[in-house]
C-alpha cells in the first residue's frame, strides 16, 4: 500500500534523483526574485482547485490519497461477509450508514425530532441547564463550553473548564466587523437561517423571525468572546476558581443541575473567560424564552445538517461550503463520509491504515531524523548572544524533557461503549459526540495521559502540545511529498525535516516559551532574556503583517506569530541537520539535477507550500487561521536566511533578501 501511495504522488523519474518536482517549477522566475513562484509556479499553473475544494495544496493532495486508502478499508470493512474485529465492524457500520442516503431520507427529521419536542416542552428558563446539558452530551455547542483539560499551573492534573461558544460562523469577528464584505457575509449568514427554518417547516415570516433571532443572540455572544488574537495568551485562558463562583457570573443559570447531568462533581474548575459568563447571564435574562428556544432550535439543527436529508445537507453546504470558502461543489458522499468515521473511530480505523502504510520501521526512520534536529536545538540554543546563560540552561532543560510520538499510539483507544447501528447515520453521529463527550470528561480528576493522542494516525498534520511538552507526528504526514523513503536526503531535510523543526520550536514559540518542560504555565525567564525574546518575536510578526492575503485583508502577523516562529526556526535546525550529515559524509555533496544539496533542501521547502486558493478561503485564512498563506510560509523564512541567499546567489537589492531580517531561533 505504501508503494502504491509512492506512485500516486511521484514518477521513479521525477524524483528518485533530486526528490524534489522539477516539473513544478517556473525556470522564468529568479529564485531570488520570488523563490515561491520559482518553485512552485508551474505546478500552481497545472493544479487548478478542483471544484468540491476551496484550496488545493500539496497538503490536500496527500490527504486525497490518503482518503482513497481510507474509503478502501472503510468498504471492504462495512461488507459483512468478511470477518472483522469489533472495532473493525464498528468503522464499517458507520461508514455503511453515512453512505445509505436513502436511510438518511426515510428517516427524515426523526433523529432530531426528540431535541426538537424537547425544546418545544421549555416552560421555564429554569429547565434551561438540565435541556442545555443533554445538548452538550449530544455534541450540540449551545451558548458555551464545558470540557475538560490540563491545568495550566499542575500538568500532572485534568480539571473542568467553563469557556466561550455557542457561535456558528468561524470566528466573534464575523459578527462584529462592520466593512462591506462583513457585512455582506452577515445578510447571507441570516438568509441561510432563514432557508434552514423554512425547511423545518416554519412560514416564510416566522423563519425571517427566527433568523433575526438567532443573529441577534450570537452576536450578542460573539461581542463576549475574546478574540482569536487574545485567546493566544494562556493567562487570558485560566482563571482556576471554586466551582460555586460559577453562580456569582451566571446567577439564573443553574449550574448544579447542568454539572449534575454531566456527571462532573468538582470543588473547583477554570473559567476560562469570566467576562463571557457575565454576559452569558445577561442573554439569558434579557432574551425571551421563546428566543431561547428558537436559538437552541437552530443549534440542534445546524448540528445535524450533514447527516440529514439532502435539502438540509445541501443548504448547509450552500453557505459552510460555498459561500465562506469558495467551493463550487459539494464533496462526494464517499470522500465526507471517510471523513467523519475518521472523526468518530479515528484510531480503529486508522490501527487499520498503520498496518498497511507505516509500520515500526517508518516510526524509527522518521525518530532518527527527530534526534538529530533536537541535537541541532541544542547546539542552536547554546551559541545564541542574546540569551544569558541562566534562561539558556532552562531551555535545556525544557528541550531534553520533550516527548517524541511517532506514526501512531502506543495504546489504541477502547471503542468498547460506543455503540454503532448500521442504517442510523446522524443516530450514530449522536451516540459519537456522546460517547467521546463522556470519554473527555471523565478525565476531570485524573492524572493526564500524556499517551493520549489529540490527531488521529492518518491525519495529514502534526503539532506540538505545549501543556505536555510533547512533539506528535502522524503517519499520514510522514509520506511523500513530505518524507521520501529511499530517496534524496537533503531533500528529505528541507521537507519532513522541517516539519519536525517547526513543532519542536513551538515549544519555544511567544506561546510555548511560557510553559516550563513539565508543562507548567511558568515564567522560567529573566526579565532581560524576555525582553530580547519579545524584540525578536514583534519583527517576525510586523514582517508578515505587511502580506496581503487577498485584495484589502493584510495577513495579522501577531494572530499568525507563533507558527511564523516555529517555520523561521524549524527551518534553520533542519538546515543545521542537513549540514552536519554533509559534514559527516551521511549525505552526499554532488549536485543532483544540476542542484546542489542546499539548493535541493530550500526547494524541498517551497514546494512543501505549493498551493491555490480561492479569494473566500483566503480571506477566512486570513481571519481566523493561526497559518501563514504558502506563498509567505516559503518565502517569509527565506528571506531571513542567509544560507538560502547563500545557496542561490542572492545579492543585495534582491527581493529575496530582507532589509531587516528577523531571527528569533
Amino acid at each position: 500500500m505504501r508503494f502504491y501511495l509512492l506512485l500516486l504522488l511521484a514518477t521513479p523519474t521525477l524524483f528518485a534523483q533530486t526528490g524534489i518536482d522539477v516539473k513544478a517549477m517556473d525556470a522564468s522566475v529568479k529564485p531570488c526574485d520570488d523563490f515561491y513562484q520559482y518553485a512552485c509556479g508551474n505546478w500552481r499553473k497545472s493544479n487548478p482547485i478542483p471544484a468540491d475544494q476551496s484550496r488545493w495544496s500539496r497538503f490536500n493532495q496527500l490527504y486525497e490519497q490518503n482518503r482513497v486508502v481510507l474509503r478502501q478499508i472503510a468498504e471492504k470493512l462495512a461488507n459483512p461477509a468478511n470477518q472483522h474485529t469489533p472495532n473493525e465492524k464498528k468503522v464499517g457500520e458507520f461508514y455503511a450508514a453515512c453512505m445509505d442516503t436513502k436511510a438518511i431520507e426515510a428517516k427524515g427529521l426523526g433523529a432530531i425530532q426528540p431535541d426538537l419536542d424537547l425544546i418545544a416542552k421549555l416552560t421555564d428558563k429554569k429547565q434551561l441547564a438540565g435541556l442545555v446539558a443533554e445538548l452538550h452530551m449530544q455534541g450540540v455547542p449551545a451558548l458555551f463550553r464545558f470540557s475538560a483539560e490540563q491545568d495550566a499551573k499542575d500538568a500532572t492534573q485534568v480539571i473542568a473548564s467553563v469557556g466561550q461558544g455557542g457561535l456558528s460562523l468561524p470566528d466573534r469577528d464575523y459578527y462584529t466587523r462592520t466593512d462591506p464584505k462583513s457585512v455582506e457575509t452577515r445578510e447571507k449568514y441570516e438568509a441561510h437561517l432563514r432557508r434552514m427554518f423554512e425547511l423545518l417547516g416554519h412560514s416564510p415570516a416566522q423563519a425571517k423571525n427566527d433568523a433575526a433571532t438567532v443573529l441577534r443572540i450570537e452576536t450578542d455572544l460573539a461581542k463576549a468572546s475574546l478574540t482569536r488574537l487574545a485567546l493566544r495568551d494562556p493567562y487570558k485562558r485560566y482563571h482556576k476558581l471554586p466551582t460555586a463562583s460559577l453562580t456569582t457570573y451566571t446567577p439564573d443559570f443553574d449550574w448544579p443541575i447542568y454539572l449534575a447531568d454531566v456527571h462532573v462533581s468538582v470543588p473547583s474548575l477554570n473559567i476560562g473567560m469570566p467576562d463571557f459568563l457575565k454576559s452569558l447571564e445577561t442573554t439569558l435574562t434579557t432574551d425571551s424564552l421563546a428566543d431561547l428556544r428558537t436559538y437552541l432550535t437552530w443549534h440542534v439543527l445546524h448540528d445535524a445538517a450533514p447527516m440529514m436529508p439532502a435539502r438540509f445537507d445541501e443548504e448547509n453546504f450552500n453557505f459552510f461550503g460555498h459561500t465562506l470558502t469558495g467551493a463550487k461543489e459539494q464533496q462526494a458522499r464517499w470522500k465526507r463520509c471517510v471523513q467523519a468515521t475518521d472523526r468518530a473511530l479515528g484510531e480503529a480505523l486508522g490501527q487499520v491504515y498503520v498496518e498497511q502504510t507505516f509500520g515500526q520501521e517508518g516510526k524509527a526512520r522518521t525518530l532518527k531524523m527527530v534526534t538529530e534536529i533536537e541535537t541541532q536545538m541544542a547546539k542552536d540554543i547554546d551559541s545564541l548572544a542574546w540569551m544569558s546563560d541562566a534562561t539558556k540552561k532552562a531551555a535545556l532543560e525544557k528541550l531534553k524533557t520533550v516527548a517524541n510520538k511517532i506514526g501512531f499510539p502506543e495504546k489504541w483507544r477502547d471503542y468498547e461503549n460506543f455503540q454503532v447501528v448500521r442504517g442510523d447515520a446522524i443516530g450514530n453521529e449522536m451516540r459519537s459526540a456522546e460517547f467521546e463527550h463522556r470519554r473527555t470528561l471523565n478525565k476531570i480528576g485524573k492524572p493526564v495521559d500524556k499517551m493520549e493522542w489529540g490527531m488521529t494516525p492518518p491525519t495529514v498534520n502534526a503539532y506540538y502540545n505545549p501543556p505536555q511538552n510533547n512533539i506528535n507526528f502522524p503517519a499520514g504526514i510522514l509520506q511523500p511529498p513530505f518524507y521520501y523513503k529511499g530517496g534524496d536526503e537533503a531533500a528529505n531535510y528541507g521537507a519532513i525535516g522541517a516539519v519536525v523543526g517547526h513543532e519542536l520550536t513551538h515549544g519555544f514559540d511567544d506561546q510555548g516559551s511560557q510553559y516550563d518542560g513539565q508543562g507548567n504555565l511558568r515564567n522560567w525567564w529573566t526579565a532581560e532574556d524576555r525582553k530580547k525574546f519579545v524584540e525578536r518575536t514583534d519583527c517576525v510578526a510586523e514582517e508578515y503583517g505587511n502580506f496581503v492575503a487577498v485584495a484589502g485583508v493584510k495577513q495579522n502577523g501577531k494572530l499568525t506569530l507563533g507558527e511564523n516562529a516555529a517555520d523561521n526556526g524549524g527551518l534553520r535546525l533542519a538546515y543545521m541537520a542537513l549540514e552536519d550529515a554533509l559534514e559527516k559524509g551521511e549525505v552526499s555533496k554532488a549536485k543532483l539535477g544540476g542542484f546542489t544539496p542546499e539548493q535541493r533542501f530550500f526547494i524541498a521547502w517551497g514546494q512543501v507550500w505549493c498551493e491555490n486558493r480561492t479569494d473566500e478561503s483566503a480571506r477566512l485564512a486570513a481571519y481566523t487561521d493561526p497559518h501563514s498563506a504558502g506563498h509567505f510560509r516559503a518565502n517569509g523564512v527565506l528571506v531571513n536566511m542567509p544560507e538560502f541567499q547563500q545557496a542561490f546567489g542572492c545579492q543585495a537589492g534582491d527581493n529575496m533578501i530582507s532589509k531587516n531580517a528577523c531571527r528569533v531561533w
